[in-house]
């Protein structure tokens, strides 16, 4: 399923559900059909995201435990070779930074 954000000041932004509805919960949304993100919500949503951005590449820079058998290290370089919460997230951070700017809402739908 995709997720499909709009709003005014930008292009729509269509997302996969999985990473979508991540990012609503890091906001604080709750997943689903539709929903709203105003204009007096989005710096705190910006905000949010950047902190889990920041934790999450804080504990990817923390040494990794050594690995017990050779599974271990095959599901570690998996884990380094995913797209970041940092890249994923860009695209929506961009709609929510112009969308503030300009004083426009965000909706979605599924």
């Amino acid at each position: 399923m995709l997720y499909k954000f709009k709003s005014k000041a930008t292009a729509d932004l269509v997302m996969l559900q999985p990473n979508a509805e991540e990012l609503l919960k890091i906001i604080g949304k709750a997943a689903g059909p539709t929903g709203i993100i105003t204009v007096a919500q989005a710096n705190a949503a910006i905000a949010a995201i950047q902190a889990e951005i920041q934790r999450r590449e804080t504990l990817h820079e923390a040494p990794p435990p050594v690995a017990a058998d050779a599974d271990a290290d095959a599901n570690d370089a998996a884990k380094e070779e995913a797209v970041s919460l940092r890249h994923r997230a860009a695209p929506f951070l961009d709609m929510l930074r112009q969308s503030s700017a300009e004083g426009k809402d965000i909706v979605w739908g599924v």
